[in-house]
């Protein structure tokens, strides 16, 4: 640890930066790892990693340098912060991270944006966003996922909620949104497959179907985001890193995010991504991304799976 924070300090000493020594050094730390790095750079070298990140690079690489100088929780924190400074609320950088996480996850993020702003993550959600999109993140940020409980979450009950979503959707004129976020938010992943399950056998498609229908621009994007995580998390974030690359222009906030946020799971990730896509997540960066910026995602990508190359 102690020699990777002298290599980066090493690398950004004297008149300009070393890029590729940085980005060596950076690159070749894990989640864990990165959070040690953080807090002994401080104890070496009495200053914030973060900090001189930003005092080294600016632009996507050197957000990207932002976001793994400190532990995957402040990552997340220092995420919602970039999608809420300024004028304007960078809604689709936000609803990823609060959108479809667990209730520990959820707690997790409070206390971080807490610790490291200052500030109740409820009550900046609650005055940054507004309209449906506005109630899915409030309801995601209170954490209210009910632990599974076979007693409780019976298949009678799951008919019940599957018909609840009807009504609050396709059976009425104007979407009772409110209502279907709450069924989703509520129901642990388990139950929302028996949900889903039930009103496919009850209306001939599935939730995935009933929220396209209903919904329209970011609240759908957010709704759907939220009730994948739930069901299908691995490709869900595949969707996620694809729409970050697609149309005019790459969303490379996005593309780092997904990149950095998922390090500890990505192989799964990635295999979901070459399922549904037949290419990988360095095939896209390679495609969409250049410099300095560029060589830092690939060399994450090889931290977070070594062995990679034999699936491609």
């Amino acid at each position: 640890i102690d020699a990777i924070c002298d290599e980066i300090k090493d690398a950004c000493k004297g008149w300009g930066t070393d890029e590729k020594r940085l980005i060596k050094a950076v690159a070749s730390c894990d989640a864990e790892t990165r959070t040690k790095v953080s807090r002994r750079y401080k104890e070496m070298h009495g200053k914030e990693l973060t900090d001189l990140m930003r005092k080294e690079a600016g632009g996507d690489f050197g957000r990207a340098l932002q976001m793994l100088s400190v532990p995957p929780d402040v990552t997340e924190a220092l995420i919602v912060r970039m999608a809420t400074k300024g004028l304007g609320t960078s809604e689709k950088w936000l609803y990823p991270v609060i959108c479809g996480r667990s209730n520990a996850e959820i707690e997790i993020l409070k206390k971080a944006y807490f610790k490291t702003y200052g500030k109740d993550l409820g009550q900046l959600i609650g005055s940054e966003t507004s309209g449906d999109l506005h109630k899915l993140l409030v309801t995601c940020v209170q954490g209210i996922e009910e632990e599974f409980d076979p007693d409780r979450h019976t298949a009678d009950k799951a008919e019940e909620d599957a018909e609840a979503f009807y009504k609050a959707g396709q059976a009425r004129w104007g979407t009772d949104e409110k209502a279907i976020f709450k069924i989703i938010c509520l129901s642990p992943p388990r139950y929302v497959e028996m949900i889903n399950r039930a009103y496919a056998d009850k209306y001939g498609y599935t939730l995935f179907k009933a929220l396209e229908k209903e919904m329209r621009g970011i609240t759908k994007t957010a709704a759907l985001h939220t009730l994948g995580m739930k069901l299908k998390p691995y490709e869900t974030i595949a969707h996620l890193i694809k729409s970050a690359c697609a149309g005019m222009g790459t969303d490379e906030e996005q593309l780092s995010a997904c990149i950095i946020r998922y390090q500890a799971v990505w192989e799964k990730v990635e295999l979901a991504h070459l399922d549904l896509f037949g290419k990988s997540v360095a095939d896209r960066v390679k495609h969409e991304t250049s410099g300095h910026y560029k060589r830092l995602l690939l060399a994450v990508l090889e931290k977070s799976w070594p062995d990679s190359s034999n699936a491609y």
